[in-house]
């Protein structure tokens, strides 16, 4: 089937990358590929890691709005 990545094409590509990399260069790759894989699906679905401050509403005799502190 033509298309279709088995077991044996897997093992290849691993030791292609196992002989281009080294040892100690596929984990750090590993770890970065993953935190930015996670990244890209946080900003996508639109979770953040900081809690949102609330915002204070407009004083009620019409004056400006008040900006939460930073």
């Amino acid at each position: 089937m033509p298309g279709f990545i088995g077991v044996p094409e897997l093992l290849l590509l691993g030791l292609v990358a196992l002989l281009l990399f080294g040892p100690k260069r596929l984990p750090e790759m590993g770890r970065g590929l993953g935190k930015g894989m996670r990244e890209f699906k946080d900003s996508v679905t639109g979770l953040t890691d900081v809690s949102p401050e609330p915002v204070e509403q407009s004083k009620p005799d019409g004056g400006t709005p008040a900006q939460p502190d930073r």
